[in-house]
């Protein structure tokens, strides 16, 4: 890493520490709300971006892992902070169950099969057979724990420091995985699948494992929004949802981790202007946000921003650059 980027990384970190304690509580709940919906959104731009398997299904996974984070502290008496382990395997073992069999479709049939896991998973979660664990249309309301007494925090400090670790563990992880071998039999299958399988990777089992991977992260993510909210409940992860998130992982960057904090920004800023507006015309602003920047910013925000500061520092435009920047 550059020593300009290394300088960036420390500014962040120290912007993040300090934040919480300049701004009130119900701005910090709701930054951390976004830090954990930048969780999810790399684990769309994973699968999407890197792994080349478009998916309109996450929010299953998400709901998984609300439910997995509620259900351990309601039905086994976990505290929620030995639940998120709980909630990551879920979502993993859901993913790579699903992306078995899914891995062998067409995109088509894909989306239509991962557009069948979000619809389903809400009415699964509803059905009177689980009621007991789910709590039935009513949903779990759970116990947010509080802050130690030595760290002297208040609730809203202490679960940004939480979420903040985690996203930056995940994303180191993500980092580190694509940049390995793992990641390159991903980059090979998106893009020469037959070459890919010539050579010897198995692309039902990688891209079972991107199913996996993808999978727990955004079920940690679910758990953790969960935790913030106090409640779950089975209509909030709706197809809408995982549409949301798409629209987030485009915005920011298919294939950037930076890009899954720009999607989160977008994501909130657009959760803010639609809750200004009525009903009828909420919906139609995703389309339109999707579009404009389509047209604008074709790969997404962060791959804009690296443009213009590759022309600002009078550095020549490479073509190849995008490929060696792996998922930062």
């Amino acid at each position: 890493m550059s020593r300009a980027g290394r300088i960036s990384i420390a500014a962040l970190l120290a912007l993040g520490i300090a934040f919480p304690f300049l701004v009130d509580g119900y701005t910090v709940y709701s930054m951390t709300r976004l830090l954990a919906l930048a969780i999810a959104i790399a684990g769309v731009n994973l699968l999407t971006g890197v792994a080349g398997l478009f998916s309109i299904g996450q929010s299953a996974f998400f709901a998984l892992g609300a439910y997995a984070i509620g259900m351990s502290g309601e039905q086994l008496g976990l505290n929620p902070y030995l639940a998120l382990p709980v909630a990551a395997l879920s979502g993993g073992l859901l993913g790579f169950a699903f992306g078995w069999p899914a891995a062998r479709l067409g995109a088509v049939h894909l989306a239509l099969l991962t557009w069948g896991l979000a619809v389903s998973m809400p009415r699964l979660l509803k059905s009177s057979i689980f009621d007991t664990w789910t709590g039935g249309v009513q949903g779990i309301y759970l116990d947010r724990p509080l802050p130690p007494d030595w760290t002297r925090l208040t609730e809203d400090q202490w679960w940004w420091f939480i979420t903040m670790g985690v996203l930056i563990l995940t994303f180191w992880l993500l980092h580190n995985l694509v940049r390995g071998r793992i990641g390159r039999a991903w980059r090979a299958i998106k893009d020469q699948p037959l070459a890919a399988h010539s050579m010897g990777i198995h692309l039902s089992y990688y891209r079972a494992m991107a199913f996996a991977i993808s999978g727990a992260v955004t079920a940690v993510s679910g758990a953790i929004i969960g935790v913030l909210d106090d409640y779950v409940a089975p209509d909030a992860y709706s197809v809408f949802f995982s549409i949301t998130l798409l629209v987030a992982a485009v915005a920011g960057g298919i294939d950037s981790l930076r890009g899954a904090l720009i999607g989160a920004v977008v994501l909130a800023l657009l959760g803010a202007v639609s809750a200004t507006l009525s009903e009828w015309i909420a919906f139609p602003i995703y389309g339109f946000v999707l579009i404009a920047l389509i047209i604008v910013a074709p790969r997404g925000v962060a791959p804009l921003l690296d443009r213009m500061a590759d022309r600002l520092s009078g550095r020549h435009a490479d073509p190849n650059q995008n490929q060696r920047r792996s998922f930062r």
